[in-house]
C-alpha cells in the first residue's frame, strides 16, 4: 500500500464545467477540519495596469 505522501503527488483536478472560483472559495466545515479533509488555497492576482 502506498504511504500518504506518495498518494498526494498528483495534479489537483476539478471537473470541467465547475465554477473554479466558487468551489475554491468554499470554507471547510468544522467536521472536515477535524478530520483533516481540507486544503489551503492561495489566490494570486496580477494587476496588468501600467503604473505610469
Amino acid at each position: 500500500m502506498k504511504d500518504k505522501k506518495t498518494q498526494n503527488n498528483t495534479e489537483p483536478t476539478i471537473a470541467p464545467g465547475i465554477d473554479d472560483n466558487e468551489e475554491l472559495e468554499q470554507k471547510a466545515s468544522a467536521d472536515e477540519v477535524r478530520r483533516g479533509e481540507y486544503t489551503s488555497v492561495t489566490t494570486l492576482s496580477y494587476d496588468e495596469v501600467d503604473p505610469s
